[in-house]
């Protein structure tokens, strides 16, 4: 691999210099007023990403497997039962954790490459009458797969069944790159972690707490000590954390969010739109296909690129990364090397794309694939210079 080439995996994503560099800052006390002050800046930036006016925001140590693991044991029981739809290797991920806990788990098995069936969680909802579902769990978007689910119509779907269940949105591959309604969704809990369109390393779990999620914290009774998000808000109290934090991360993540927030949140979700549709436009120039299945489920953060039957996808990623020093993203799990990932997430502008681009036709034209050199970077480029 090439240091100086820019990564299309859908995270850790590029980072810019800056952001690498503040990282590397010199050793704080970090139980002084001097860490309050990247702290709580790191808290109210989290919280305009997400589009909220009041969610408790916790940053932990972690990744974005703790950050769920942070949500589940602060606001459920043993027992409790949750519903989901296993959908691609993430939401799977999710199901394994919630049934390693106790919990009661409905899954509505959903064919990989297919939203969140909202229609069947309404039904799934409507049918409980009793409320035995405590939490409905929703990957907004499958890193697997390359689809996005429609969060605001699985509230709806909850809405319509008047259901009291929690809303848990894993946003890891979406939060900071697109769009996330936090308040107008209703949602209870948000996962999302540094890796990703945050732009900085793995290693900071960061999740946002409705006033009806951090209440349940009281009562839940699942075991926790180092994810427990009461130690961690007294913590914050006095400028620090129950344990010695991440300072150079928070640091990092400090920069990250001012200079989101200087481009404008909405900005951000624009340029990750206008990047992926342009991908979308050289995928149909080469012939191939999404994992994805309908247009509504495209993400804009990765595509999942479905190769020809009886073709190892997985020889894409590997030979762009012997051969060109770049690297791409295998597919996981059902869709092990019938797919390979371009992750378009994070730092990356126009130009740096079509490199990518560029790279992946010159890949599948030496392993013999039917690609004509230019054609996607030349689709992607008509879109580029005319689209918005």
């Amino acid at each position: 691999m090439s240091f100086q080439n820019p990564i299309f995996i859908p995270g850790p994503t590029n980072m810019p210099e800056a952001i690498r560099q503040a990282c590397y800052m010199p050793t704080i006390d970090h139980r002084s007023p001097l860490f309050g002050k990247i702290l709580h800046p790191c808290l109210e930036g989290v919280r305009k990403v997400l589009k909220s006016d009041s969610a408790h925001i916790f940053i932990f140590p972690s990744t974005g497997t703790g950050g769920w693991e942070t949500t589940l044991t602060n606001t459920l029981s043993a027992g409790d039962k949750v519903l989901i739809a296993r959908n691609g290797m993430f939401s799977h991920r999710w199901i394994d954790m919630c049934q390693r806990h106790g919990l009661d788990v409905q899954v509505i098995e959903t064919a990989w490459g297919n939203g969140i069936p909202t229609d069947e969680f309404e039904t799934a909802l409507k049918a409980d009458t009793g409320h035995a579902i405590k939490a409905v769990l929703a990957t907004h978007n499958e890193t697997a797969t390359g689809v996005k689910s429609d969060i605001a119509g699985v509230r709806k779907a909850m809405d319509a069944a008047d259901h009291p269940a929690f809303l848990f949105v894993d946003g890891v591959s979406s939060i900071g790159s697109m769009d996330f309604r936090f308040d107008e969704w209703k949602v209870d809990v948000a996962v999302t972690g540094s890796q990703k369109g945050f732009m900085l390393p793995a290693g900071l779990a960061i999740v946002g707490f409705s006033d009806k999620a951090r209440k349940a914290a009281d009562s839940a009774t699942l075991p926790r000590t180092f994810f427990d998000i009461r130690d961690m808000e007294k913590g914050y109290a006095n400028n620090a954390y129950p344990y010695t934090p991440p300072v150079g991360l928070m640091h990092g993540l400090k920069l990250s969010l001012e200079m989101i927030l200087e481009e404008g949140i909405d900005n951000v979700i624009a340029r990750h739109t206008r990047i992926a549709t342009g991908v979308r436009h050289a995928i149909d120039a080469w012939g191939l296909e999404l994992c994805a299945t309908r247009p509504e489920w495209y993400s804009d953060s990765v595509s999942a690129i479905r190769t020809p039957e009886g073709f190892n996808a997985t020889d894409i990623v590997t030979r762009a990364a012997d051969k060109y020093g770049m690297a791409f993203g295998v597919g996981l799990g059902e869709v092990a090397g019938k797919v390979f990932r371009i992750g378009h997430l994070g730092s990356l502008t126009d130009a740096m794309m079509l490199s990518g681009l560029g790279t992946a036709e010159m890949v599948m034209k030496d392993l013999g694939l039917d690609i004509k050199l230019g054609s996607g970077v030349a689709a992607a480029q008509e879109f580029y210079r005319h689209g918005s």
